[in-house]
């Protein structure tokens, strides 16, 4: 389990950028450590109500988190293309991670094994990652209740936090 006070755990994954269906890069944890705080917003999947909120909500406030030079990145199951199709649709611009092999949602401890009965996903969970590697903050949704909390104040003051 990666807790609070741990070295976040590397990983390099595709990385849906939005502006397309094939606009996909690769993303490195390790190479974007030290430009200020991470934030990794995990959801269960694309095209839900919850997690669409979740990402709508943090995209909303993408340029609060900048402003404090922080990065925000959902974390979802799903395939970059799926992604970007997603973010297209809802209008949101938060970059996605694509977690599609599971390894960085098990490495994280926070797997949520039988959404909907069918498929193992991330339990939405959020962790803050300071300029240095070393996780701040870790809040994970307890339960299989899948709705979004709003809580994006909260995790904002972590990252201010992060940043001392």
């Amino acid at each position: 389990m990666v807790s609070e006070g741990d070295r976040a755990p590397d990983f390099t994954v595709p990385l849906a950028g939005g502006d397309g269906y094939d606009d996909v890069s690769e993303f490195t944890l390790s190479a974007a450590i030290g430009d200020g705080p991470i934030v990794l917003a995990f959801v269960p999947g694309a095209f839900t109500g919850g997690c669409t909120e979740e990402m709508c909500t943090f995209g909303s406030e993408l340029g609060s988190f900048e402003a404090l030079d922080a990065s925000v990145y959902g974390v979802s199951v799903d395939l970059p293309f799926a992604q970007n199709v997603w973010m297209e649709q809802e209008g949101f611009d938060v970059p996605m991670l694509s977690d599609w092999s599971h390894e960085v949602t098990r490495t994280y401890d926070v797997v949520y094994p039988d959404m909907y009965g069918s498929i193992e996903s991330a339990q939405r969970s959020v962790f803050v990652i300071d300029a240095n590697g070393v996780v701040t903050y870790r809040w994970v949704r307890e339960g299989g209740n899948p709705e979004f909390e709003p809580f994006v104040d909260d995790v904002r003051e972590e990252v201010k936090a992060a940043r001392r």
